[in-house]
Order: structure tokens, then sequence, then C-alpha cells
């Protein structure tokens, strides 16, 4: 039986406009959830195991082993150890993509003009580059540990030519996802312009994070049963977590 999202204890909650960086150590056994409330929302999202910074969420083996191009509902975010840090188990939004990577100083200005905290105080215009090293160095890592990024509530298509866009949402509505930490994970997100958006504004986005008690795992799970990859991946998190992590 699967309980509704408002059922559960509500452990923390906060609302983040664009242009913001966030990050925490949550446990296993947590759902993040994730609303965009005005239908434009990018936040861009990396995973570390807090107990082992040297591992990390890795794009190509998440994308490569469920065989897809887009992340939703049911998909799995994997470790470069090939474990489960995280699973889809709700998406309201329809996909999210997880090639594009970041923003970065110079692509924001080219884009929306040049707006330093100096000068503008909050009304400057924060890149996703630079947003992830300001949480980075808070536990000790840098650049050289930041891997390719989820973008939440954006996807890509590729075009007959072979070139790389960024879909389109017609309907401007508040969307959702929730995920369900499938081990510790220190989790790092910004809330920067997606690196493809052709805006000329740089964009206003309400987003709001809610941390409550996930489902327990059930036999019939719905990430966990959706393919035989799935399966291998829960297996490697048992045998991680009898050595007590």
């Amino acid at each position: 039986m699967t309980m509704n999202s408002a059922d559960t204890q509500l452990h923390y909650a906060t609302t983040l406009p664009s242009g913001k960086h966030w990050s925490l150590r949550l446990r296993r056994g947590l759902s993040l959830q994730m609303t965009d409330k005005l239908g434009n929302a990018n936040v861009a999202m990396v995973f570390y195991n807090p107990h082992n910074l040297l591992e990390r969420y890795n794009a190509p083996d998440t994308l490569k082993c469920q065989h897809t191009f887009h992340l939703t509902q049911g998909h799995c975010l994997y470790s470069d150890m090939g474990r489960v840090m995280a699973s889809i188990t709700m998406d309201s939004a329809g996909g999210h993509e997880s090639i594009s990577g970041n923003s970065n100083r110079e692509s924001v200005e080219i884009r929306y003009g040049k707006r330093s905290y100096q000068n503008d105080r909050n009304n400057w215009y924060q890149n996703g580059h630079d947003a992830f090293l300001v949480e980075l160095a808070k536990y000790g890592l840098s650049q050289a540990d930041l891997p390719a990024n989820v973008n939440w509530f954006n996807r890509c298509e590729i075009k007959e030519d072979g070139a790389v866009r960024l879909h389109d949402v017609e309907q401007k509505s508040a969307r959702s996802v929730h995920l369900r930490l499938d081990m510790d994970c220190l989790v790092i997100l910004h809330t920067c312009p997606h690196p493809m958006l052709n805006n000329k504004k740089y964009p206003e986005m309400q987003i709001d994070i809610a941390l409550r008690d996930a489902d327990p795992i059930q036999d019939d799970d719905e990430c966990m049963n959706r393919c035989d990859e799935n399966r291998r991946g829960f297996e490697n998190n048992r045998l991680y977590h009898l050595g007590g992590a």
C-alpha cells in the first residue's frame, strides 16, 4: 500500500528562488520532494556518499544501464560504484535530463547581461558552475570533484540532424518530482538557469523543497523492478549496508 506524501511526517521545508544554491546530508529512507511552482524551474543536482566522498552520482551509467535518454518515474540514480543512490518515485513533470551540464559565468553574462553581487546584491545573476563550487567547498571538495549533474524539470530532445535542444514546456503550471534516498547522500543543488535556456531575461523561479519519510521498499517496487540492472543495483545496496553504512 502506498501512502500519500501528505500523510508522512514532514521533517523540513523551504522555498528557493532562482540563482540560489543549497546542500544537505540526507539519510536513506527520506523522500526529497521538489515542486516547481511557476512551471519554469531548473534544479541542477549532484549526489555524493557522505561516508566516502569518492563515490558520487554517475550520469553515463545511470542512463546506459536503464536504456534511457531522460529520467522519469521508475528510474534510479546510480553511483560510480554501481549502487542506487536515489529513486524517482513520482514525477509529474514528464522527464528530466542529465547530459547538458551547467551554465557558467561567461554564458550567463552573454545571455542575460552582467550583474555582480558587489554591485547588485541579491539581484545579481549567479551561474550554475560557480554555485556548485561554493557548496562543494563546504565539504572539502573542488571543481575536480564535480560530476555531470541532473537538471530537474527540463529534458532534451535530439533533432534529425543530431543537434540537442531543450524541450519547450508549452503550459507553465506547477510540477513535482519525488526522490527516495536509497543510500545516505550528500545532496548539492542550485537553481540557476538551464544552460540551454533561450530567454533574454534571467528567469524568476520558485522551488518548494520538502523532506518527508519515504514509503518502505516493497517487493513490487516500481524502481527496483524496472529492469534487471536495477535489481542488481539494489542488491549492491543490500550488500553495502550489511557493512553498517
